[in-house]
């Protein structure tokens, strides 16, 4: 089968499409033809991690060593990106009962990576489930990681309708899930804060309002809220508790130390919260999400899409940050 291979960290041409050996399911498991697998930040960041740096990692320093050893020292020890994915059973292992072949499902794949292929395998009981009947391959694709980290992490504020939510990094991939699933799921009155060209994709999320970070800074215009969702982990509580309530939360999707030490005080004393929270997810989860989707409550928005042969300049084009959605690989099997 084809897939597209790196064998080394650097930039979007060390991606190449390869002949590798198809996979065969176990007993447990599912044989996916792969339709549509989104290019994503942990793609990116697994491709690039030769050169980052504890200071540069997303997340507190500490955790920098193990992502290291995971994802390889000195050289990718997962040689397939790709963590999300769509597509259709082809074959069956003898003890799947959840399945059948035919079923067109989507699924989630985290470090373990490898949907940048033709094939791959997963258990029955893994993070895959059938597709929303409502949305293409492609969007589909696009919506496991986005939607479980955002449903996970807002769960662990206790939203209640009638209050105001805003989200800081509104039209990325957790962001335009988070607006979605504030509004039309728990209820809020939701902010969506974002660069110009994505001021409409966040309204048209369902976003009650949207600021313009780049010429509107919204800690200076006295309107304060419950919760401040802040994706990308940029700013500081220091910098928004101005512009929350007196028993707001500040969460973090995104941290680094001064936000864990930000959070331990703030336990101990004052009414404010910072929450640094992790998302764990589970294929109950990814079911959740099917069931919201089919409702009209979340849905992916595709800024582009690229043949499996151009992976590399799909990469390219995702880190130039101009995308205004989703950048998808799709698979053509014919």
């Amino acid at each position: 089968m084809k897939a597209v291979v790196y064998t080394e960290y650097g930039p979007p041409e060390v991606l190449q499409l390869q002949e590798v050996e198809k996979p065969t399911p176990k007993d447990n498991e599912v044989l996916i033809r792969i339709q549509a697998t989104p290019v994503n930040y942990g793609d990116v960041l697994a491709r690039n991690f030769g050169k980052i740096s504890p200071r540069q990692f997303n997340m507190p320093f500490l955790l920098w060593f193990p992502a290291r050893i995971a994802i390889g020292v000195r050289k990718p020890r997962i040689r397939i990106l790709g963590a999300e994915f769509s597509g259709e059973i082809e074959a069956v292992g003898q003890a799947v009962t959840r399945f059948k072949i035919g079923d067109q499902v989507f699924g989630y794949l985290g470090q373990s990576f490898g949907a940048n292929a033709e094939y791959l395998c997963m258990p029955e009981d893994g993070m895959v489930a059938i597709k929303p009947a409502n949305l293409s391959f492609e969007e589909a694709a696009a919506l496991p990681y986005g939607g479980m980290t955002a449903l996970n992490l807002l769960r662990k504020v206790n939203i209640q309708r009638g209050q105001k939510v805003l989200i800081n990094g509104a039209s990325g991939g957790i962001g335009s899930a988070a607006v979605q699933l504030a509004k039309h799921h728990f209820g809020a009155e939701v902010t969506g804060v974002c660069s110009t060209p994505r001021l409409e994709l966040v309204k048209s999320l369902g976003a009650d309002k949207v600021i313009d970070y780049t010429k509107e800074d919204f800690t200076k215009s006295g309107e304060t809220y419950d919760l401040i969702f802040d994706v990308l982990g940029k700013s500081s509580f220091r910098h928004w508790r101005s512009a929350l309530k007196p028993n707001g939360v500040y969460l973090l999707a995104s941290f680094k130390m001064k936000h864990l030490f930000q959070m331990l005080r703030t336990s101990i004393s004052g009414s404010q919260k910072v929450l640094c929270a992790l998302s764990f997810e589970k294929p109950e989860d990814l079911r959740f999400v099917r069931e919201l989707a089919e409702a009209g409550k979340i849905r992916s928005v595709i800024d582009r899409c690229y043949p499996l042969e151009q992976t590399a300049e799909a990469h390219r084009y995702y880190e130039e940050g101009h995308p205004q959605g989703k950048v998808v690989i799709t698979l053509d099997h014919a």
